[in-house]
Order: C-alpha cells, then sequence, then structure tokens
C-alpha cells in the first residue's frame, strides 16, 4: 500500500470539521472537484468507506472517525518537522557553546535557560565552567560561541565584547556574627572568610578592595564555586564575598546576614562573542541582553 497523502488527509479533516464538501473546498481554496476526487483517492488507498455523502451533510464512517482522530496528530507532526527544517536551514536551530566564569550567579543561570527554553526550543545551550581568560582564547579559537567573563579582558580582534552586568558585592556572614551596619575591610581582616580561588578575576576584585585599605589578608578557604562559598556562611564557619544576586533569597531569613561593603564593590561581567554569530547564537545573544542591568 502507498503512504498516505497528507494533503487528502487535510481535505478529509476539512470535512469532518466544516460539515460538507463545498465547505472544505472554500476553506481549502481547491475546486470542489478536486475535494471529490481527494476521498475518493484516499478511500481506495485505504480500501475502505471514510465519508458518508449526505444531501446536506457528509458525516464520517467509523474508519473515517479513526483517520481523522489519527491524523490530526500526524498532520501537527508534519508542520513541526516542516518548521524544524526551515529553522535549522535557516540556522536558528542548534548547538550553542557557552562559557560561563565562576562569578555568574548560579540563580540567573536557569532563569535565562528557562526563557530560552520558551522562546527557541531548537536551540540547544551546552554550557561550560571557563575562567575569563580561556574563554577568551576559546572564543578567538572558535570552540565557544558566546562566553560570559569578568570585565575587562583585553581585546581580540575576532572578539566583540558588550558590557552585561554591573552587580554590588555583599558579605554573607554567620546568623549569630556580631556585625556592623557595613563590613569595611579592617573589620573583616580580623575574621574568617572565604573567597573566589585565585585563578579567577573575582579574586583579584577582592584582594584589591583589601589592598586599597592597606591590608592583604590570606582567606580561610579560596573555591571556585559561589554555591560553595554561600553554604560555608550559612553553615556559620566563615563570611563569605559574594555577588548581592547569590545570595539574594537570604534576605530576611534567620540563616545569616547580609551587609553591604564599604567602600563598596562592583562586580563588572561582559559579554563576549565572535563577530560572525549564527541566527542560533543571535538569539541566546538577544535573551542575554534581557537579563542584562
Amino acid at each position: 500500500m502507498r503512504n498516505l497523502n497528507l494533503d487528502q488527509l487535510q481535505t478529509l479533516i476539512a470535512i469532518a470539521d466544516l460539515g460538507t464538501f463545498a465547505a472544505a473546498a472554500q476553506a481549502l481554496h481547491l475546486a470542489p472537484p478536486t475535494v471529490s476526487m481527494h476521498i475518493k483517492e484516499l478511500e481506495s488507498r485505504l480500501g475502505a468507506d471514510l465519508v458518508v455523502r449526505g444531501r446536506r451533510q457528509a458525516d464520517l464512517t467509523p474508519a473515517g472517525e479513526v483517520l481523522v482522530s489519527e491524523g490530526r496528530q500526524l498532520l501537527l507532526a508534519s508542520d513541526d518537522l516542516v518548521e524544524r527544517v526551515r529553522r535549522r536551514a535557516s540556522g536558528r536551530e542548534g548547538v550553542v557553546r557557552v562559557g560561563v566564569s565562576a562569578g555568574v550567579s548560579t540563580h540567573l543561570l536557569p532563569r535565562v535557560l528557562e526563557a530560552l527554553a520558551a522562546r527557541s526550543p531548537g536551540v540547544e545551550i551546552r554550557l561550560e565552567a571557563v575562567g575569563s581568560a580561556e574563554s577568551m582564547q576559546r572564543l578567538k579559537t572558535g570552540t565557544l560561541d558566546i562566553a560570559i567573563v569578568a570585565s575587562p579582558q583585553p581585546p581580540l580582534a575576532e572578539v566583540r565584547q558588550a558590557p552585561w552586568r554591573n552587580d554590588p558585592m555583599v558579605a554573607l556572614l554567620p546568623a549569630d556574627w556580631d556585625a556592623p551596619e557595613f563590613v569595611t575591610p579592617d573589620w573583616l581582616a580580623q575574621r574568617r572568610w572565604a573567597s573566589f580561588a585565585p585563578a579567577t578575576q573575582m579574586h583579584g576584585l577582592i584582594a584589591n578592595w583589601f589592598g586599597q585599605a592597606g591590608h592583604h589578608p590570606r582567606p580561610f578557604l579560596a573555591l571556585s564555586y559561589p554555591g560553595a562559598l554561600k553554604n560555608l556562611a550559612l553553615a556559620s564557619q566563615c563570611a563569605a564575598l559574594l555577588p548581592l544576586e547569590e545570595v539574594a533569597d537570604q534576605q530576611g531569613t534567620a540563616r545569616a546576614q547580609i551587609r553591604h561593603l564599604q567602600p563598596p564593590l562592583m562586580r563588572p561581567m561582559a559579554v563576549a562573542h565572535r563577530h560572525q554569530a549564527s541566527p542560533a547564537v543571535q538569539s541566546v545573544l538577544g535573551l542575554l541582553a534581557e537579563f542584562a542591568d
């Protein structure tokens, strides 16, 4: 048996929905003889009567009802397939490799991914935890498509950088600490605190914050992941210096205290990408721009 003809199946579904051959012909912009021919060929192909032709109404036979019920899903799947092929051919579907530095909020990324899945379901993001300097080099060699990096980064001819976010840093303190309204380098240098690992640009920002006040203290622990630093403070082990966005869920809770820094310390970040960006990459860039501050 030959495969189903989707145009003929669509004609049958139109008759089922509209009730007559004439109405189906008008809706599908077909001549009435063409509608009749579609149904005759479909019945011949399946070896079954599909429509009972009445004077005023065309009704489906039990076989026709089965075909219409399942055929609707078949047409939807066909439309989806055509759209996916078109998206892939135009570059609007594919894999986008995104490098993410240690300072990017673990709360922000899930929101970005959720928004992308809703807006561009054909685009798959593959995240890689990569330091900012390495991300820039991988953009240059083409093994990354986009990178969220600490700013500024040395310019590269092949790579474009755009400011993205400039978030304030805060101190997350154990709940039982007797803390001032603002945390200063003088106060924190005398206590246990945790920071980002030396290989990160965040480490340099924090070291410079202490250095400008004449301090060069060694952290209690140096880790690469914001979530781990946050958990140390929540477990009353030490203070942690983190972007406010990372700890905003702890505001007003009894588990920890949040204090702004004095002098203020900001964490600037940029989105970097190669000059030639595919439509899939452009869709991710457009979404990231909506999460800029």
